[in-house]
């Protein structure tokens, strides 16, 4: 399959497409050759407050948010529908810009970017109030009200699935927003811009700017225009997003940093398991903040798992992501495949066994490295402390369920983690105990809009998905009548 055209990206603004300011471009980089695939727009200050002026607008003039919701539910569905309807477009143009293989893109972005929408829409005409008791002589009840303009901030992993369950639940609630993609996957959003407009969606209520982080994310989430910041991302920009929304008082959901731990007891059926751990660290070539790199496996099955792995993880399908068969594709950049680098030369230092991998693949000029796994390093490595963030597994064995749990609670993170066991109360048991906003038993990445998700300690706060998602766009308003 050959990549698709692609029109150089504009920013889209009020509905119109238009240059930056002062006419500044990025080039886009397709990561599984390394070479030039378009540019876009680079928002500079001006274009971001244009931007934030034109949500505020249509917040103000009510477009979005004076419609009931169950019209805005029906433009939410009809954004589905045209996902549906475009998904060959859209799975290229995420496949080309962040490296997927075209089949995860199906499978997966554009399946979850739509039903995200859906979802969404079907909540937007349940939101309601309640009526309260109180001894007065008084009605008393609540409203569920937008908090205005949303800046949506996404990251490079997953543009389409990530901008929907920010932009889905914001304009289910009736809310305008200004989204500001990762400067190197910006194409998917730019053409969700078109289809929301084709949708229904009225001019300024959504609106993209393409840029980096420093200038464009920064003056986006410093804008006195901007009531509310969501953001995904790395734990060190959680901190400064955090930080700096909280000195105008502006509430943040932040989905962060992930360095997930999956426990293997010794009850646990290896055959299904195994599925699992691989799916766990190399989805998305370990670009994954729910991903699960850290394998804590109990002392009984450590080297007869260790084995299994260390043959079926070499033959797990690297290559162009726009190969049906691939199934891990290339980083999603230079820098992050460095990155990975770094983290195995520590293991390394640090007297890891790198059982399979440890190497770039030198393929069409591409920023590929092979499914790793390293055995051996103490609990205290940065390399199973620290978020990596790319195709690499450490594994270590546990003696007790209790050892298990205080080396899958470790970390700073929390954000997901997993279990493999046959014996039920032990699955509740230990779920309970893990410090993680999900956890899945005897599986990977089983995910739904329906199921919130969220992290505890560095790995950030507030929920995305499900109906407490909607909490994080609305404020409440309590109305008070007296019956005397």
């Amino acid at each position: 399959m050959s990549p698709i055209e692609i029109e150089p990206g504009r920013l889209f603004v009020g509905g119109q497409w238009r240059e930056a300011a002062d006419g500044a471009r990025t080039e886009v980089v397709d990561p599984s050759r390394g070479t030039v695939v378009t540019t876009v727009a680079e928002a500079g200050a001006a274009d971001v407050d244009a931007a934030v002026r034109s949500a505020r607008e249509a917040f103000d003039a009510g477009t979005w948010s004076g419609l009931s919701g169950r019209e805005r539910g029906r433009i939410l569905y009809r954004v589905a529908e045209l996902i549906r309807e475009n998904a060959d477009e859209l799975a290229q143009l995420e496949s080309l810009d962040v490296g997927k293989p075209i089949s995860l893109c199906h499978a997966v972005d554009i399946t979850n970017a739509a039903n995200d929408y859906e979802h969404f829409a079907a909540l937007a005409h349940s939101l309601d109030g309640a009526v309260r008791d109180t001894p007065m002589n008084a009605l008393a009840y609540t409203k569920r009200e937008p908090l205005g303009v949303v800046a949506a901030i996404t990251p490079f992993n997953f543009p389409l699935i990530l901008a929907g369950s920010k932009i889905g639940p914001a304009l289910a609630a009736g809310n305008t927003v200004v989204h500001k993609p990762a400067d190197e996957t910006p194409l998917s959003a730019l053409y969700m811009a078109g289809l929301l407009q084709k949708a229904g969606v009225p001019d300024g209520v959504v609106n993209v700017v393409t840029g980096t982080g420093p200038v464009a994310g920064e003056a986006l989430l410093r804008h006195r225009g901007v009531d509310k910041v969501a953001f995904t991302g790395s734990t060190a920009i959680g901190r400064h997003v955090a930080a700096t929304a909280g000195e105008a008082l502006k509430p943040v959901t932040m989905e962060l940093g992930g360095n997930a731990a999956h426990l293997v007891f010794e009850d646990a059926d290896l055959e299904k398991a195994v599925g699992a751990i691989i799916k766990a660290f190399v989805f998305n070539t370990g670009q994954f903040c729910m991903g699960g790199p850290r394998l804590l496996v109990a002392r009984p099955v450590y080297s007869t798992l260790l084995g299994i792995l260390a043959d079926a993880v070499p033959g797990v399908p690297v290559g162009d992501p726009r190969d049906p068969g691939t199934v891990v594709g290339p980083m999603a950049g230079e820098k992050h495949l460095k990155k990975v680098e770094e983290y195995v030369e520590l293991a390394r230092k640090e007297g890891g066994r790198i059982v399979c991998g440890g190497e770039r693949l030198d393929l069409d000029g591409g920023f590929y490295y092979r499914p790793t796994v390293i055995a051996d390093l103490s609990n205290d490595s940065r390399v199973i402390q620290e978020e990596i963030f790319g195709p690499v597994l450490t594994v270590q064995p546990f003696d007790t369920e209790d050892e298990a749990v205080e080396l899958a609670n470790s970390t700073p993170y929390g954000l997901a983690s997993g279990i493999q066991t046959s014996h039920l109360a032990r699955a509740h048991r230990v779920a309970d105990r893990l410090q993680a906003g999900i956890v899945w038993v005897n599986d990977w990445a089983m995910l739904d809009p329906a199921v919130p998700f969220g992290g505890v300690k560095d790995s950030g706060y507030g929920r995305e998905y499900g109906p407490e998602a909607l909490d994080a766009y609305t404020k409440v308003k309590s109305v008070v009548v007296s019956l005397d």
